[in-house]
């Protein structure tokens, strides 16, 4: 199949090409190297960990394994209450965030259609689509102004009354992935009242200093119809244990619990999140990093020849090129063996964007001095 870029000239067939980052081996296949040896700009996981909380917790526990888990993850569930300040039955652990996003579009499928803001991540539309959801695509941006902004694009969509008193569903992620952009809080909060269902995934928020999150944890205890996922593998650096959680009313959570499989959490990975939202000390590096990481990597990309970096408010930067990505990304592999996350599985943005997670400083430069001498 031939893919297509923006201005609709045909690129180069790409077969097995991944919809998500990370796909180390099939990186070092093109690169023609060792997974290992792939320096990772695709998925924005931190740097910094995982935490040695979450290691000594994972190797205390590995006598866990010859028995089933606590099919009720009393203790995961707890600590997460104790984290956010929600009684612990308003929580649900699972297979990563996007389990959880399964059981959320399967409640969203029952409305009479769904409000999504695009570009959008490419789970959503696989997991709206699973349930035969009618979608509303809302643009953050035109095609003309590139300027990604939830403020502007939020109160086009007025809910149930724009489908004649259907009742409409909302997803978002916030902060928004690709573009990082940001809604706060006070922005989203009087739109709740409009939707049946809204589902919010902050697997990106705690990326922010607690001073400028802008999480709606908290208004789930008087907003039966919002449901919060997060993510504990980003942050902690932990995707290969695949561990979320969603934060909802108890009665849609114990719905969810009869749809899915018994122990979708593994009993290390219980282990590691009971501890790891605890470790204060590594938050607060994490936080350190990016607020003296990101600009300058920012910086260093707008500094090139055809890169248009915008601000975001999470790990990562999604940058406009004014050449193909694809055969950017290509060049990357096979001469630094760097991964960037192209965007073509984001069909409003195609092959004209790019998007990078945040590293350490050390290796933000070899990308800039990637880039630089292709470019």
């Amino acid at each position: 199949m031939l893919l297509k870029s923006n201005n609709d000239s045909a690129i180069a067939p790409l077969p097995d090409r991944p919809q998500h980052g990370g796909n180390l081996v099939w990186a070092a296949s093109l690169a023609h190297c060792s997974p290992s040896a792939i320096l990772d700009f695709s998925a924005s996981i931190n740097p910094l960990g995982p935490p040695k909380s979450a290691i000594a917790a994972i190797q205390a526990h590995l006598g866990d394994l010859k028995a089933y888990p606590d099919p009720q993850y009393s203790a995961l569930r707890s600590a997460l209450g104790a984290f956010h300040h929600m009684p612990p039955e308003y929580i649900l652990p699972g297979n990563g965030a996007a389990e959880l996003l399964t059981w959320a579009c399967r409640d969203l499928a029952a409305l009479d259609a769904t409000c999504l803001f695009t570009p959008a991540f490419s789970d959503y539309q696989r997991a709206l689509k699973a349930f035969n959801a009618r979608v509303l695509a809302r643009p953050l941006a035109s095609q003309d102004d590139r300027h990604w902004n939830f403020e502007q694009a939020l109160p086009l969509e007025a809910g149930k009354q724009r489908l004649n008193g259907q009742a409409l569903g909302l997803l978002l992620n916030n902060p928004h992935n690709p573009t990082g952009s940001l809604l706060t809080k006070h922005r989203l909060q009087p739109h709740l009242h409009d939707y049946a269902l809204v589902v919010v995934d902050e697997a990106f928020m705690d990326f922010l200093p607690p001073d400028e999150q802008q999480s709606v944890i908290d208004l789930v205890l008087e907003q039966p119809n919002l449901v919060v996922l997060r993510s504990l593998t980003k942050f902690y650096s932990l995707p290969g244990l695949r561990l979320g959680y969603a934060i909802a009313h108890p009665d849609r959570l114990k719905r969810w619990q009869e749809w899915r499989d018994p122990w979708s959490v593994n009993a290390l990975a219980a282990a590691a999140g009971a501890v790891m939202v605890q470790d204060t000390a590594f938050q607060q590096q994490t936080w350190e990093w990016l607020a003296a990481a990101k600009p300058r990597l920012f910086h260093g990309l707008a500094s090139l020849p055809g890169l248009q970096p915008s601000p975001g408010a999470a790990n990562f930067l999604l940058v406009e090129s004014d050449r193909s990505v694809v055969q950017l990304q290509m060049e990357l592999l096979k001469r630094h063996q760097i991964l960037i996350r192209d965007c073509l599985s984001f069909p409003s943005l195609g092959d004209r964007y790019f998007r990078v997670a945040i590293r350490t400083e050390t290796e933000n430069q070899r990308l800039i001095d990637g880039l630089s001498c292709i470019l």
